[in-house]
């Protein structure tokens, strides 16, 4: 039985993954034949596969019209969660590492590209999602809240599962890359595991995500990498004080 505050008890990365991807969206094969030069490195889709430093098995969602998310693992301890945008031809890759030590154990670098006849904004840090509070439903056992507190900071609580009464503050990054479309990424303290996601804020209502999870199994030697998704909805907004609001300078 896990004891909600001795953290030795929790669940490892593996033991969340049965059945945790059931509101996954189907991927699709719009990149099959498609290459793009991103920071000097060709990237070429083939089938289910992505050539990136070698050949390694990938899954492609379609986020919106002409923007996709590639997710893959290369093997070792990086994980890659790469986004184009077809329509200003940028791109945006996240590179998630296990290390060996520190707080938290898996990190994470943003890598924002221009592709040849790039217009537009970049992908950049975003302050958007400062304040509000939203459902997400991964599968008919598994919902989570999250609370998203400042530029560094978020809030998460299990409302149904496995990890049902868990809950804790990890770091998170925020990238927009539409309007109301963001990568939302966090790094957690006590399992040593990250996640990358980009959720759909358009409509409030029907929000809408894709996204991966990686880190180590619970001998902790082994990385643990499968892909996710999940539908939800915004609980409530919090507005600060100008003075005192978190998202301000």
């Amino acid at each position: 039985m896990t004891t909600l505050s001795d953290t030795s008890t929790w669940l490892p990365l593996d033991g969340l993954a049965p059945g945790f991807d059931q509101n996954k969206a189907p991927t699709v094969t719009d990149l099959d034949g498609h290459a793009f030069e991103l920071d000097g490195r060709r990237v070429r889709f083939t089938g289910t596969d992505v050539e990136w430093d070698g050949t390694h098995p990938c899954e492609t969602f379609a986020v919106d019209d002409d923007l996709y998310y590639s997710q893959f693992h290369p093997g070792g301890r990086e994980a890659v969660s790469l986004f184009l945008d077809l329509r200003s031809n940028r791109a945006l890759v996240v590179t998630t590492t296990i290390n060996d030590t520190g707080t938290p154990r898996v990190t994470q670098r943003f890598t924002p590209l221009a592709l040849p006849g790039a217009t537009g904004t970049a992908p950049a840090p975003s302050r958007a999602l400062i304040g509000r509070r939203a459902m997400w439903v991964y599968s008919t056992e598994h919902a989570y809240e999250h609370v998203y507190l400042s530029p560094h900071w978020y809030t998460w609580q299990c409302l149904a599962g496995p990890e049902r009464g868990l809950a804790d503050t990890d770091e998170n990054t925020t990238y927009q890359l539409r309007p109301g479309i963001y990568v939302f990424t966090w790094r957690e303290k006590v399992i040593p595991c990250a996640a990358v996601t980009v959720a759909d804020h358009r409509d409030v209502t029907r929000l809408r995500s894709h996204g991966a999870l990686f880190g180590l199994d619970e001998s902790g030697e082994t990385p643990t990498h499968f892909t996710f998704g999940a539908h939800g909805r915004l609980l409530s907004a919090t507005v600060h004080p100008e003075a005192l609001d978190p998202a301000g300078d």
